[in-house]
């Protein structure tokens, strides 16, 4: 029944089983490394782990329609899919798993992310998009379940709009050619999350070309398919997005994943469908198998029934494509048998090479450790036995740079005030400070870009002014600043809800898409977090994306995608990863519970990563918009919702003045306090200050942040302190939100508590969000009374003679 030896075959057909039989080398040796990187875990040289096991076919079939330009957006599973690009090196598939810090041998993460988290450079270190046509392209991969799906929007759109304008090819450094796919792949109980079918609604919409497969093996952990999706069934569920005569939709296609020639075919039909239509297709993956569970951290025995786990031990893909490769004639036992082996010892030798590579990653600052140590000893006549305390940190099976920085820092405390080890414990010092500092680089750097297209490195330019400039809305400025800037990026996109046509619900973009076109000015559907993920695609590929969110509490849904994906992503890829998507909302003081909101709080704490400037007017707020595009970095831009009727001197140099991140601006000078606020409360601060001068003689010194992210960097408010010595903090957030950021940042981080004669103070908003109408925002959010009695309450404390009570 078996051919006997493989040099039967004739030459064409021996060129075909070679590649056959390299897939079937790269699904034994992903295997092999799923089962070392299990046994790691559980050996205690690691600490988690979670492995593409049962999905290796599919994931090679899947590989082989991948082109250079193509992206990937996929999830943790996908390791075989990456081995077969070579975007994956056996020893790295280890290094992920130790938490190796070395970017050469951990390229996706350097540490900073668990294993089968993968990612190329889309950028250099000048901050230069690299040439994405010549290599194949994946986005940093995050752990929430259908994460990655809404950025595959964007990812995808852009090969439509180079298509759609071939002239935008030389504005992108002919890094997008307009043939691509946009690849996805997530597991089957994951498309119950509303970010999925949220995506695949825009992508039919669209008709972008992104492409998606779900791995079905029937269970999302212990829960089975049945309390997942509809109908038991992704393909089943979705078969109303399904393209017909009269409608487009999607493309949906299904096949076992264990039946590797149908594998083949039906990706290959499939993605050159969507390639060259730009269709998107879905791909749904059934009867895969899970052979290792979920994870490290359970057996999947526990859930699933004697049947289902035998029928799973027949139908493993591997098991499988060997049975089809011996009977078709492919290969014999012996051919088979040596690439097993040779899977395996790779397998091996990699593990091996990798945590080689990881422990001893920091022997040199251990060997300069154990001199101290052993001198330490030397010297108390061994009432301290610090040596064998560190031979025993050495020898434990998973040795880790914090259990050795720990145990440095605390013999220096047991140490401190001994005048016999003073130079020993110097050396510590000395040993901890430089060990602090080299993992302070592996942990704690590209937050946000750091080279010369960061956009604190961005040059300020003033507004400049006629003798007599008109005055005219706060609209009509924005709308004029993106007229020009449109002009100067021709890379430039902007889209959101009411974006487009009406040119956005407070006229910003007026006019902008009947100048500019559909493809740079355009409306989407209501979908928050695709929106998102569509500025994050464009982004990535090297457009200039400003995303459109209506009102600043429509945020939050689209949080979970600007926290997981955007605001980590220059993080966890340590710079080599950046999509400088701008956000541009409106918040702040109007009327009504969701049309007012101003959650800076939650932002704050959840959006590290991103820029955050609150303009007090539409001028600042254009300046912004020219600052960001001079940098790579993402930002919020909220602007105040009751400046667009606000009239303002309109600037001569439209699109090229720029206001600088990170440096508050004094709006009023004065002498006895200093009140720091930022957006539409700068307006209440200012007329409070002139009541206060007007009727009680109080000098204030108002002062602007203009951002939160980041915050007064060259301590200007530190300055104010020293001269008022008194300081109060006002915004509209909730109590313990935005003002107590600002006293800590100031009173801590700068220590302006030294030059104090008072208790700060902080004025916000109600606890609850601001009920309707005029009285509503009044009663719930700071107003001018309140802050001119705080205020003269402070002048109180310090002066009760000068200032009695009010």
């Amino acid at each position: 029944m078996y051919l006997e030896k493989i040099s039967l075959l004739n030459i064409k057909e021996d060129e075909a089983t070679a590649n056959t039989l390299n897939d079937y080398y790269l699904v034994c040796l992903s295997r092999q490394l799923s089962l070392l990187g299990r046994r790691e875990v559980h050996n205690g040289r690691a600490h988690f782990g979670i492995f593409g096991d049962g999905k290796e076919l599919a994931q090679v079939a899947f590989a082989k329609t991948f082109r250079k330009g193509d992206w990937r957006s996929g999830y943790y599973r996908d390791q075989t899919f990456m081995l077969a690009l070579d975007l994956l090196k056996p020893e790295e598939f280890f290094a992920m798993i130790y938490g190796d810090t070395d970017m050469d041998f951990n390229p996706s993460t350097g540490g900073r992310n668990f294993n089968n988290h993968f990612s190329t450079a889309n950028i250099n270190s000048d901050g230069q998009i690299q040439n994405l046509m010549e290599q194949f392209n994946s986005a940093s991969d995050i752990s929430p379940t259908a994460g990655q799906m809404p950025r595959l929007l964007g990812l995808a759109q852009a090969s439509k709009l180079v298509r759609q304008n071939p002239e935008l090819k030389k504005h992108l450094q002919n890094n997008v050619d307009g043939n691509e796919v946009a690849f996805g792949s997530i597991g089957d109980a994951s498309t119950s999350e509303g970010m999925f079918f949220e995506t695949i609604n825009a992508a039919a919409v669209m008709q972008v070309p992104l492409a998606v497969a779900v791995y079905d093996d029937g269970f999302g952990i212990s829960v089975p398919i049945e309390f997942q999706t509809t109908k038991s069934s992704i393909s089943k569920a979705l078969k109303g997005f399904e393209n017909d005569k009269e409608n487009n939709g999607i493309s949906i296609y299904t096949c076992q994943g264990w039946d590797y020639p149908k594998l083949i075919q039906t990706f290959a039909e499939g993605i050159e469908r969507c390639r060259q239509t730009q269709n998107p297709a879905l791909f749904h993956i059934l009867e895969v198998t899970q052979p290792l569970g979920h994870s490290t951290s359970g057996s999947h025995e526990h859930y699933k029934s004697k049947e289902q786990l035998d029928w799973e031990k027949e139908f493993d893909c591997v098991a499988q494509f060997r049975k089809w490769l011996l009977e078709s004639g492919k290969a014999d036992q012996d051919t088979l048998l040596e690439i097993e082996n040779r899977a395996t010892k790779n397998a091996l030798n990699a593990r091996n090479k990798a945590w080689k590579h990881y422990t001893s990653s920091f022997s040199a600052e251990l060997r300069s450790l154990t001199a101290i140590v052993n001198q330490i000893n030397l010297k108390s006549a061994g009432i301290s036995n610090y040596t064998d305390e560190l031979e025993s940190l050495t020898a434990k099976t998973f040795p880790t740079r914090r259990a050795f920085y720990s145990f440095a820092k605390r013999i220096n405390f047991e140490i401190h005030g001994e005048n016999n080890l003073t130079q020993e414990r110097n050396e510590l010092i000395k040993w901890s400070e430089k060990f602090g500092e080299q993992n302070r680089k592996f942990y704690n750097t590209n937050l946000y870009r750091e080279g010369k297209d960061s956009a604190l490195q961005v040059t300020d330019v003033s507004a400049r002014y006629a003798e007599n400039p008109p005055q005219v809305n706060g609209s009509q400025i924005l709308n004029q600043n993106f007229d020009a800037l449109f002009e100067k990026h021709p890379n430039l996109v902007t889209f959101g809800e009411d974006t487009g046509k009406l040119g956005d619900v407070n006229q910003g973009m007026k006019g902008m898409q009947a100048k500019y076109g559909i493809s740079r000015v355009f409306d989407t559907g209501i979908r928050e977090t695709t929106i998102i993920g569509q500025g994050i695609g464009l982004a990535l590929r090297g457009f200039r994306p400003i995303a459109e969110i209506q009102y600043l509490d429509y945020l939050i849904y689209a949080q979970s995608t600007l926290s997981d994906d955007l605001a980590s992503m220059q993080y966890r890829t340590l710079g080599k990863q950046a999509a400088p998507l701008i956000i541009r909302t409106r918040g702040h003081q109007l009327q009504g519970i969701w049309h007012a909101g101003s959650p800076i709080q939650l932002i704050l704490g959840s959006l590290r990563g991103i820029y955050l400037c609150i303009p007090r007017n539409m001028t600042q707020a254009a300046g912004f918009y020219n600052t960001l595009l001079e940098s790579n970095d993402p930002a919020l831009v909220i602007e105040p919702l009751k400046g667009y009727n606000l009239k303002e001197p309109l600037p001569t140099n439209l699109g090229d003045f720029r206001v600088p991140l990170g440096i508050p601006e004094i709006i009023q000078e004065g002498t006895d306090i200093t009140a720091v606020t930022y957006g539409w409360n700068v307006h209440h601060v200012l007329k409070a200050a002139h009541l206060l001068k007007e009727i009680k003689n109080i000098s204030v010194e108002v002062i602007d942040v203009q951002t939160l992210l980041p915050f007064d960097v060259n301590h200007l408010i530190l300055k104010s302190i020293k001269k008022t010595s008194k300081v109060i903090f006002i915004d509209e957030d909730v109590p313990g939100g935005g003002t107590a950021y600002m006293m800590q940042k100031v009173l801590q981080e700068q220590q302006a508590f030294n030059y104090l004669d008072t208790a700060p103070r902080t004025l916000s908003a109600m606890e609850h969000r601001p009920a309707y109408g005029i009285d509503g925002e009044y009663f719930t959010k700071p107003n001018v009374e309140l802050i001119f009695e705080e205020i003269y309450q402070m002048m109180h404390e310090v002066n009760v003679k000068g200032y009695p009570v009010l």
